[in-house]
């Protein structure tokens, strides 16, 4: 029985024994307190060029959730939104815009959404990345996408393409922004990540002819025309390839959130550096509702910085997080101080009595 039990026994190693040299360090006053100072240091500064950075970018949001109808004077867009049987019922509100000064440089174009809780764990997960890719797919290849795999068209039960909540929820308000007779150029190209547009998202075979590709899907319940004419403007921009739909298909992480809808075009046009002040209008096709769930939606123009849009929490945070590094250091600076003089008291009080007992 002896030696059974010794047979589970580790081999007399350093390895097995765990009884390698190792580095413990002994976390000192001396040596941790000026780790504060350091970081408080490093981080301030970092923080104020964030922050001033930020600030630098000119932007102008405007919420646009309760405009009226031209079609229907009188009548907020959001309350027909609210109807099932008035989805398809065109409502189109003008929004006028004033810009005290001008946005040079690049100009980018930003839907924003308030209490839209894209990072729903089903809502996510209602997707199927393989077809995204390209890959042709049945209804039951499809399933995680339930109830948005499948659709009865033209009398015909078909799967649909792009399957899932995600895709069936995409934003379609359109925005057309003009300064008096003259719109202004906005792409809607060039606003998804790259690595997403060459990676993750795929036209199906054959690419040549998307209606052809796309003729055995169904269209997502709550769109009005099929993925193959979602930008008539380019026909590069269709398909899962389209870059509204790339952007729509990445989940945000808050239920407060904006996502970009097109940038300035400033080749070959008078806006080639930016936006000159004046007043502007925005047409707005008013598609999408947020009145039942109580949203918001809104409009944002921005210019970027090499940082990227407006953006204060970064530097906030740095400023703040080197902030406390700095005055914790002082607070444990000062609890150091006195326990070393409290320390060097009571030893010099010890070594007087112990000399004074010496002597008698």
């Amino acid at each position: 029985v002896m030696e059974k039990e010794k047979r589970h026994i580790p081999d007399n190693t350093a390895f097995k024994q765990q009884s390698m040299p190792a580095w413990s360090p002994i976390i000192s006053a001396k040596s941790a307190l000026p780790v504060f100072f350091i970081i408080s240091l490093a981080f301030v500064p970092i923080g104020v060029v964030l922050l001033v950075t930020s600030q630098s970018v000119v932007e102008h949001q405007h919420d646009y959730t309760d405009c009226v109808s031209v079609e229907n004077p009188g009548v907020p867009c959001g309350l027909l939104r609210m109807n099932q049987s008035q989805m398809t019922q065109p409502c189109t509100c003008i929004l006028n815009i004033t810009l005290e000064t001008s946005m040079e440089g690049n100009v980018y174009m930003y839907y924003g959404l308030t209490n839209f809780f894209q990072n729903h764990r089903r809502y996510v997960k209602s997707r199927d990345d393989d077809q995204l890719i390209g890959q042709h797919k049945s209804s039951a290849q499809v399933y995680s996408c339930a109830p948005y795999h499948l659709a009865v068209e033209n009398g015909t039960l078909r799967t649909i393409a792009p399957c899932g909540a995600i895709a069936n929820s995409l934003f379609n308000d359109t925005f057309t922004l003009s300064q008096g007779d003259i719109e202004v150029p906005f792409l809607r190209t060039g606003i998804a990540w790259p690595t997403d547009k060459s990676a993750k998202f795929n036209n199906p075979p054959p690419t040549t002819d998307l209606e052809e590709a796309f003729k055995i899907y169904a269209k997502p319940p709550n769109w009005q025309k099929p993925v193959t004419f979602l930008d008539r403007n380019n026909t590069d921009n269709n398909g899962y390839e389209n870059e509204a739909f790339i952007v729509w298909m990445r989940p945000a992480a808050f239920p407060h959130f904006r996502k970009p809808y097109g940038r300035l075009n400033r080749l070959g046009s008078e806006y080639n550096n930016g936006l000159p002040s004046g007043q502007y209008k925005v047409t707005i096709n008013y598609n999408f509702p947020v009145t039942s769930f109580g949203g918001r939606k809104r409009i944002i123009l921005s210019t970027t910085t090499w940082m990227g849009g407006k953006n204060n929490f970064l530097g906030i945070a740095y400023i703040t997080f080197g902030t406390i590094c700095f005055f914790g250091g002082l607070v444990l600076t000062a609890v150091h101080l006195h326990a070393r003089n409290t320390r060097e008291f009571y030893l010099h009080k010890c070594l007087f009595v112990a000399q004074q007992n010496c002597h008698n």
